[in-house]
């Protein structure tokens, strides 16, 4: 079978409306892929900046699968929060993006966006908080029901992905 390691990190986010960020993060694969170790989820620390606009986190990510197939390759999906003075959670955006399918080292940039909700949810949003979220999270990736919402770009997260490929070559994968 081949293998795919996937070897990095969550850097960080910026160009969010406010700083005190963390990240919700996974991996969705095909039925394909077997995850053979590690996390295939998780979430970053909360980042306060003192300086700038960016939040670092520089949460590990280390992954290995195996395939019979190139189908569903995998995409990683975020949530950004933003956690204010009390604790309080509020979603700040949804993203996703393909890991690459090359081998090496990768710089990758996620944009980000939230569902913008009626004038009357914006209006609540901006007095009281929270603000609309997705039922089911799994459309951030899937389906064409995402392009119906309505939305409103947010931020973008960067990631540094280090790609291995093995035995990709017996698939007719050239690496």
């Amino acid at each position: 079978m081949a293998e795919l390691h996937i070897i990095g990190q969550i850097v960080g986010a910026s160009g969010f409306p406010q700083s005190s960020l963390f990240c919700k993060w996974g991996i969705h694969t095909g039925g394909a892929w077997r995850l053979l170790s590690g996390l295939k989820e998780g979430q970053t620390q909360v980042d306060l900046p003192q300086t700038g606009d960016m939040a670092y986190w520089s949460h590990p990510i280390d992954l290995h699968y195996t395939t019979k197939g190139l189908q569903g390759w995998p995409k990683l999906h975020l949530q950004v929060w933003h956690q204010d003075s009390f604790g309080r959670c509020q979603l700040y955006g949804y993203g996703y993006c393909h890991v690459p399918s090359s081998p090496g080292h990768h710089h990758v940039r996620c944009v980000t966006w939230r569902p913008l909700g009626s004038w009357q949810e914006q209006i609540a949003q901006t007095f009281v908080g929270g603000g609309p979220q997705l039922r089911s999270p799994d459309l951030v990736y899937s389906g064409a029901d995402r392009y119906r919402l309505h939305t409103v770009a947010m931020g973008t997260v960067e990631l540094e992905l280090g790609i291995i490929m093995r035995h990709f070559d017996r698939y007719g994968v050239e690496s």
